[in-house]
């Protein structure tokens, strides 16, 4: 009985066997009929790299007060439009009684000066007019005269030579010269007075617009008010930094002031971001951007490359380089400053030829080729010339068409 049954089971693997290896035989036999295939297709193909930054305004101006103090008073708020010399703020002035001291002192000061300064030109003008400071001159001219006059009658009568008549009349001429210089410097005397008077009262005036200006934060011979902040251009209020009630600082040559408000201009925007240093050889200014914003997943914006720089900066261990580029304007979608993006860098661009799916490109050596099916159940290597690929797709120069049946070469599990 034992026998039997060990027959008996031998018999059965016997079976199983032929019959597994049968079973395996046949399904590798079809086994090409399970495989799919792809037809090439046209396709644009876009070989680009990726920079991440931002949006920015090209023009971003922080707007700073001439005087310090206190905001008495916000004319604007964040997102407004506003034109060069709109109103912003008021600034209610905090002066120090040292300084209003000081104004008043150089206010007094300059008015006597000019006080005294008119003293003299009155009393210049009394001696120009009665020409006590010509009267020496005219009184040696008349002298000369009367003697030029009485040599003369000598020379007509023969008592004296002419000779000693010309000595005389030329003691006459130089007489007559300087009293005409003395009534000249005499009439520019009075002209440099009544100057030193005019410079007085300038010094005054400066005094007293310096004193104004502490105290009520404008002069009253200038145009525009020292203690309201203005714009200096044309654009959109980014922000205000400051609330009413807090103190403020002037600008100067030794500080930066508060920013009362920040303004740019939404309408001149651009791109700033990084790219790794395996891209940016291959950048050139001029090369065409698609830029994808965070906050706007369905729109593309157009850009063009303007700057690479030249210096890379290391970050976590990778060397990144700063790329600027310019935004072309859109009034369909507003662009907001500091919106995050991402801007395709296009290298190279391929229209409407014979593309494959990467994947299914076979590498041996150096020849690249793709599998063809020839017939029911048979498949082909054929050599193919690729030209550019963006990682998915990648154009056939030449060695197969869009009739052509292409092997699908799946990845391996």
């Amino acid at each position: 009985m034992n026998k039997g049954c060990l027959i008996g089971l031998g018999a059965f693997l016997v079976i199983a066997t032929i019959g597994l290896s049968i079973y395996f035989y046949q399904q590798n036999k079809r086994a090409p009929n399970n495989f799919e295939t792809e037809q090439p297709v046209f396709s644009d193909i876009v070989k680009k790299t990726v920079a991440t930054g931002a949006i920015r305004p090209r023009q971003e101006v922080h707007i700073k007060p001439q005087v310090s103090g206190v905001v008495d008073e916000l004319f604007v708020e964040a997102g407004q439009m506003v034109k060069k010399g709109d109103q912003l703020a008021r600034i209610k002035l905090v002066p120090s009684e040292v300084n209003i001291n000081n104004a008043q002192s150089n206010v007094e000061l300059a008015r006597l000066r000019l006080q005294e300064a008119q003293r003299e030109l009155e009393r210049q003008k009394e001696v120009f007019k009665k020409n006590l400071d010509v009267e020496e001159a005219r009184v040696n001219y008349l002298n000369a005269k009367q003697e030029e006059e009485r040599q003369r009658q000598l020379l007509e009568d023969g008592v004296v030579s002419q000779q000693d008549y010309n000595r005389f009349k030329v003691d006459l001429e130089i007489r007559e010269a300087a009293l005409e210089n003395a009534r000249i410097m005499a009439a520019n005397n009075l002209k440099q007075f009544e100057t030193n008077v005019d410079i007085r009262r300038q010094e005054l005036d400066a005094a007293i617009n310096n004193l104004q200006l502490l105290r009520e934060g404008a002069s009253r011979n200038s145009r525009q008010v020292a203690n309201i902040v203005t714009s200096t251009l044309d654009g959109m209020v980014l922000d205000i930094p400051v609330e009413e009630g807090t103190s403020v600082i002037e600008r100067n040559n030794f500080n930066e002031g508060t920013s009362i408000a920040i303004i740019a201009n939404m309408n001149n925007l651009i791109f700033e971001g990084k790219v790794d240093e395996a891209d940016v050889g291959k950048l050139r200014e001029g090369m065409p951007m698609e830029l994808t914003v965070g906050a706007i997943e369905t729109d593309k914006f157009d850009a063009t490359l303007e700057f690479i720089s030249p210096k890379g900066e290391d970050e976590e261990g990778t060397v990144k380089f700063e790329v600027r580029a310019a935004v072309k304007p859109t009034k369909e979608t507003f662009l907001r400053a500091g919106y995050s993006a991402n801007a395709d860098i296009i290298l190279d661009r391929r229209q409407q030829v014979v593309a494959i799916k990467e994947r299914d490109v076979l590498f041996e050596d150096d020849t690249t080729y793709v599998e063809i099916k020839n017939g029911d159940d048979e498949f082909e290597k054929r050599p193919v010339k690729l030209g550019l690929s963006d990682g998915i797709l990648v154009e056939v120069v030449e060695g197969v068409d869009t009739t052509s049946q292409v092997k699908v070469q799946l990845a391996k599990s």
